[in-house]
C-alpha cells in the first residue's frame, strides 16, 4: 500500500498489526497459479474450495476478489488522461 501515491503518507501513522493479512494470505495460498493470474475463473465450486482451503468463508473470499477488482479498476484508471484526479474524486465520495 506505501508504494502507492499519496497512500504511503497516509499510512505513516497507522499502526497495522503484523498478522493483519494472514488470512488474505491464506486464500490466495488456496489458489491455483492459473486462478491467481485470471480471477474471472473462480466460479462458486472454486470459491468455497478456495474458502475451505483457506479456513475462511465464501463471503470473505468473493469480498477479496472485489477488492481485487475495485484495486484493478483504479490501477487503469490512472494510467489514463486525468486518473489522479478521478482516483483522488472517487475516493473522497466513498463511504467511510
Amino acid at each position: 500500500m506505501g508504494m502507492i501515491p499519496g497512500v504511503g503518507k497516509a499510512m505513516k501513522n497507522m499502526d497495522i498489526p503484523d498478522d493483519a493479512f494472514k488470512h488474505v494470505e491464506a486464500m490466495i495460498k488456496s489458489m491455483t497459479p492459473k486462478e491467481r493470474e485470471q480471477p474471472s475463473i473462480l466460479n462458486g465450486t472454486r470459491r468455497a474450495r478456495i474458502a475451505k482451503g483457506s479456513g475462511r468463508t465464501v463471503a470473505d473470499v468473493n469480498k477479496l476478489i472485489k477488492q481485487f477488482e475495485d484495486m484493478s479498476k483504479m490501477m487503469k484508471m490512472m494510467q489514463g488522461k486525468g486518473g489522479r484526479q478521478q482516483m483522488m474524486n472517487m475516493m473522497k465520495n466513498m463511504p467511510k
